[in-house]
Order: structure tokens, then C-alpha cells, then sequence
């Protein structure tokens, strides 16, 4: 058996995701300028935050003209999931400790889903260093070019940019929604965002939405939990003998 043909095929993989999400930095450069940022803004956030939802929801917020302060909390808080996946894939990758502070910066919606998808912690690895910096590249080349760019383009919501890294995060996760629990609580946060929108400010809904899983976990409890003690009571009902004695005269 070639080992090499493992690797291969998780470059491989790493890189269709890479490349795939990359590309959608364009759509956050025109929005970002569109916005009011200037290029040396734009450019920044993609350097430094390297999280595109949080990046998307800061500029959705200034272009509505929402509070600076506001649309920075709201990016914040929409981040903070990323501080969940390092918690999961510190203990899988287990990284060297001088590797880990460069390594949290890749920590984001892709580099996860790849991550998690391997057998095997060298796979791992390799899955995280080539999505990372894959995407990192291209995401921060193609920020620059569509910050550049806007001009050329003119009105970025005729075009509908601005949803070009949310459909590109639906495509990948659909494929991962294996389970009927996993759909029910995919459909429960759409519900939850969707609830939200028109009463709380950017990026606040997608928090909101992440109490779907929670909720589903609990309500399936409750659900398994009725449905052990109905089968428990079928099992007792079925050890009494039909005239309801316990057997112990029997033979008589």
C-alpha cells in the first residue's frame, strides 16, 4: 500500500476548500469599501481578524450605519465560536506550544470542518496547515483586489456579493448534516436567526442561533428519556402471566 496516497488525497481536499472559500475575499473587498473602509482597512481586517463572518457582519453593520462600537462588538461576539474549535482541535492536532499562538489564527468555520473530517492526527495536521494557508493567501489576495476593484464594480448590492461567503459555508456544512438531529437543529437556528433579525443589531442573531443546539439536545433527552421508561413499563407488563399471578403456585 502507498502511504503517500492519504495525504494526497487530504491536500487534495484541503486545497478544493481553500481555494473554493478564498475566493469569496473578493466579495469581502468590494463590501468592505463599499462600506466606507479604506483599502489599508480592508486589507487589515483580513490580516488580522481572518474570520469571515465577523469581518462581514463589522462592514453589513457600518454600511447600515450602525455605531462602530456596536458592529465591532457584534463581529466580536460572532468570533467567539472559534475560541470553541481551538478548544476541540488543540487536544486532536496537539501542536508544539511555540507552533500553537501562530496556529490559532488559522482557527476558523474551514480549517475545522477539514480538520475534523480526518482519521488520523497526521491527517489532521495536514488537512489544518494546507486549508490555512490556502485560504489565508488567497483570502487576503482577493480582499485587495475586490477593495481595488469596487470602484470599477459601482453598486455592490446589485450584485449580491455580500452573501457569497455565507452560501459558499452552506455548501460545505449541508454535506455534514448526516443525521436527523443535526437537520432538526440546522433548521431550529435558521428559525432562531431568521426570528431575530428585524429586533437585534448585526451579528446578534447568529448568537441567538446558536441556542438551537441546546434546545435540541434537551428536548431529545426528554424524548429518550420518556421513551426508556415506556419500554420499561412494556418489559414489566410483559413478565406478568396473563391471570396476574407471579407463577410461584404453578405445577399445582
Amino acid at each position: 500500500m502507498d502511504d503517500r496516497k492519504p495525504d494526497s488525497a487530504v491536500v487534495r481536499d484541503a486545497l478544493g476548500v481553500g481555494v473554493a472559500v478564498g475566493l469569496s475575499g473578493f466579495a469581502f473587498g468590494v463590501t468592505s469599501a463599499g462600506s466606507g473602509l479604506t483599502l489599508l482597512q480592508t486589507c487589515a481586517l483580513s490580516l488580522l481578524v481572518f474570520t469571515g463572518a465577523s469581518q462581514f457582519a463589522l462592514v453589513g453593520a457600518l454600511a447600515a450605519g450602525g455605531n462602530p462600537f456596536t458592529a465591532a462588538a457584534g463581529a466580536f461576539f460572532l468570533g467567539v465560536r472559534n475560541a470553541f474549535y481551538g478548544l476541540r482541535l488543540s487536544q486532536l492536532l496537539a501542536l508544539p506550544r511555540a507552533v500553537r499562538p501562530f496556529a490559532a489564527q488559522w482557527v476558523i468555520d474551514e480549517t475545522t470542518a477539514v480538520t475534523l473530517a480526518q482519521p488520523t492526527r497526521r491527517a489532521a495536521r495536514i488537512g489544518f496547515t494546507v486549508t490555512g494557508l490556502t485560504l489565508y493567501v488567497l483570502w487576503n489576495l482577493t480582499t485587495l483586489a475586490g477593495a481595488a476593484g469596487a470602484e470599477a464594480i459601482g453598486d455592490t448590492d446589485v450584485w449580491g456579493l455580500d452573501a457569497a461567503s455565507p452560501a459558499v459555508f452552506l455548501a460545505l456544512l449541508a454535506p455534514m448534516l448526516t443525521t436527523a438531529t443535526e437537520r432538526i437543529t440546522a433548521g431550529v437556528a435558521v428559525l432562531l436567526a431568521l426570528g431575530f433579525l428585524p429586533v437585534l443589531p448585526a451579528g446578534a442573531p447568529v448568537l441567538m442561533a446558536a441556542l438551537a443546539a441546546p434546545l435540541v439536545l434537551f428536548l431529545k433527552g426528554r424524548a429518550d428519556a420518556a421513551k426508556g421508561r415506556e419500554n420499561t413499563m412494556k418489559g414489566r407488563t410483559k413478565s406478568v402471566p396473563a391471570d396476574g399471578n407471579s407463577g410461584k403456585g404453578a405445577g399445582r
